[in-house]
């Protein structure tokens, strides 16, 4: 029956099984080997289930986790970006955006790109994040406007780790960091 249906051998169309796949069934491998593809190339969001490309030359950054569309993120770095070693992997949720940090040459502080910061909804871990090209600028607006409202409680602990959190006087920094040159 089987060679009424398909012209060649399953040998032919998936390949000699290697030593490291023989607990598997054929076809179980290969759904296997798809889902690992598909999570090379992005993730679906915990949040709002969209499906998100993870490519950098889609998104502009190496080690994307969090969702375009609502900016929520996923517990997955533990002690630096891309390690993706946290036991936790919860869902994260934006707070507010920051300014990243740096110093100039000279050994000035500058105030750099914007940053999402992002608290973990299960153990409270506290993480800023890289923008991505294509998040949605109207969504990070949103997100601005809505910290301006935070809890104190949780304001006392972006302080405490030393993450400053952009103000409403911060408007036109924010508005020329999303859209370019801003003149009021």
């Amino acid at each position: 029956m089987y060679e009424e249906i398909y012209e060649r051998s399953p040998d032919e169309y998936w390949g000699k099984l290697k030593s490291h796949q023989h607990q598997y069934a054929k076809g179980q491998w290969r759904l296997l080997e798809n889902k690992y593809r598909l999570s090379e190339y992005g993730f679906k969001c915990r949040h709002c289930q969209a499906y998100i490309y993870a490519l950098p030359m889609i998104s502009g950054v190496q080690n994307r986790n969090h969702c375009p569309f609502c900016l929520w993120s996923r517990h997955v770095d533990h002690a630096q970006a891309g390690d993706r070693m946290s036991a936790c992997k919860a869902n994260m949720q934006p707070l507010g955006v920051t300014l990243k940090r740096g110093h100039n040459r000279y050994g000035r502080e500058t105030h750099g790109e914007l940053m999402l910061i992002h608290r973990c909804k299960d153990c409270g871990k506290l993480s800023i994040n890289r923008l991505a090209a294509d998040d949605q600028a109207e969504r990070l607006m949103e997100l601005y406007r809505s910290s301006f409202n935070m809890d104190a409680k949780i304001k006392g602990q972006l302080e405490a780790s030393g993450i400053c959190l952009l103000q409403a006087e911060d408007i036109k920094l924010v508005v020329s960091q999303l859209h370019g040159n801003f003149n009021l």
